[in-house]
C-alpha cells in the first residue's frame, strides 16, 4: 500500500473516527513501580505514550511486552493490563505520590529518582459505525516512533502532549487532547500502511479501491447501495471490485454490506434505545419483519431475544 493510498483512505475514516480522548495520568515513577488497568467497556480503548525510559506491559495469558522511550502502545479493546518496571514483580514498589492538575492525576514516586515518564489515557469511539472499524484492529498495536522515518513526524506531538501537560499553562488540556486525537489517526495511518492484513476489514482498507466502497457503506448503511453505485464510489469496474472483496473476505460487496449492517444492528440492540422499527430502518431494511428473518440467518437468535437477554444481563449487572 502506497502512502497516497494510505492517505486517501484514512481522508475518508478520518470523520468517522471521532475519538475522545481522555488524558488520565501523567506518571514519573522510579524503583520498582507497577501499576495496573482493569478492562474498560465497549468502546473504549488504553494507550500509553512512553517519553522517558522502558516499561513492560503484561496481560493475562500473553507474555511481557518491552515498551522504550518514544513508544506509543494503542490496547484498541481495552484490555486489563499491567504497566511496569522491567525488574517489577507487578504489584508493591515505592509508595507514589497524587496531585491533581486541570482534573489531570499527576503521579511520582516518593523517595525514588524517577526514571520513567509516562503519558496515559483512554479513547472513547462514540457511534457503532467507528466500533466496527475499532473491532477489526488486533488486541495490541505498538507504534515505535524511535524508528525513522517515524520519529519526525511523531516527535513534535508527542513532546507538544509531554509540554502542555507539564507546564500546566492556559487552555493546556484542550491542545493536549487535540493532539492525542490527531496522534491516534496518524497511529491507526502508519499501522495500516505497515500491516499487510490478511483478511477481513483491515484488508479491505488498506486498499484504496475497496477501502472508498467500505467508507461509503459505514457511513450510510441504510442506503439502498447497489454493485453499481458501490463500483462507482470505488472507481472501479463491477467485476474489479467483487474480486477484490472476494479476495479480501471471501464475499462479495452485497454481502459484505448485509453482515456490517446486521453487525451495527447486533451492536444497536445491546447497547441503544431505539425501537426495532428504527434499528431496522437505520440499517436499510424496510420492515422489521425482513430485519427479524436477516437478523435470524446470521446469528441463530431474533433480534427481540437478543435485547431482552443483554437488558436482563445488564440489570444483573446492576443489582
Amino acid at each position: 500500500m502506497t502512502n497516497a493510498d494510505a492517505d486517501d483512505a484514512l481522508s475518508g475514516l478520518a470523520p468517522l473516527l471521532r475519538v475522545r480522548p481522555e488524558l488520565t495520568d501523567f506518571c514519573r515513577f522510579g524503583g520498582a513501580w507497577a501499576s495496573s488497568h482493569r478492562a474498560e467497556p465497549a468502546g473504549w480503548a488504553y494507550f500509553h505514550i512512553v517519553t522517558k525510559g522502558s516499561v513492560l506491559l503484561d496481560r493475562a495469558g500473553f507474555g511481557s511486552l518491552r515498551l522504550d522511550a518514544g513508544d506509543i502502545l494503542l490496547l484498541p479493546h481495552g484490555d486489563a493490563h499491567t504497566v511496569r518496571a522491567p525488574g517489577a514483580a507487578g504489584h508493591g514498589g515505592p509508595p507514589v505520590a497524587t496531585l491533581y492538575r486541570n482534573a489531570l492525576r499527576m503521579q511520582a514516586s516518593i523517595g525514588v529518582e524517577p526514571d520513567t515518564e509516562l503519558i496515559c489515557g483512554r479513547l472513547h469511539f462514540e457511534a457503532a459505525p467507528q466500533n466496527l472499524i475499532v473491532a477489526a484492529l488486533p488486541d495490541v498495536v505498538v507504534l515505535r516512533v524511535g524508528e525513522r522515518p517515524l520519529a519526525s513526524r511523531f516527535h513534535p506531538i508527542m513532546l507538544g502532549i509531554r509540554d502542555e501537560l507539564n507546564d500546566a499553562r492556559p487552555g493546556a488540556p484542550a491542545i493536549a487532547k487535540d493532539l492525542a486525537s490527531a496522534l491516534f489517526v496518524m497511529m491507526l495511518r502508519a499501522h495500516l500502511e505497515a500491516s499487510a492484513p490478511e483478511e477481513g476489514l483491515l484488508r479491505l482498507l488498506n486498499q484504496r479501491m475497496t477501502a472508498q466502497a467500505v467508507l461509503a457503506m459505514v457511513r450510510d448503511p441504510g442506503r439502498a447501495w447497489t454493485l453499481d453505485d458501490l463500483a462507482q464510489t470505488a472507481a472501479s469496474s463491477r467485476a474489479t471490485l467483487v474480486r477484490a472483496f472476494r479476495k479480501a473476505t471471501g464475499v462479495a460487496p452485497l454481502a459484505f454490506l448485509t453482515d456490517l449492517r446486521l453487525g451495527l444492528a447486533r451492536r444497536s440492540l445491546g447497547s441503544g434505545a431505539a425501537s426495532m422499527d428504527q434499528i431496522a430502518a437505520d440499517v436499510g431494511y424496510q420492515s422489521q419483519a425482513a430485519f427479524s428473518r436477516a437478523f435470524l440467518r446470521k446469528y441463530g437468535v431474533r433480534p427481540g431475544k437478543l435485547r431482552h437477554d443483554a437488558h436482563a444481563l445488564q440489570a444483573g449487572q446492576d443489582t
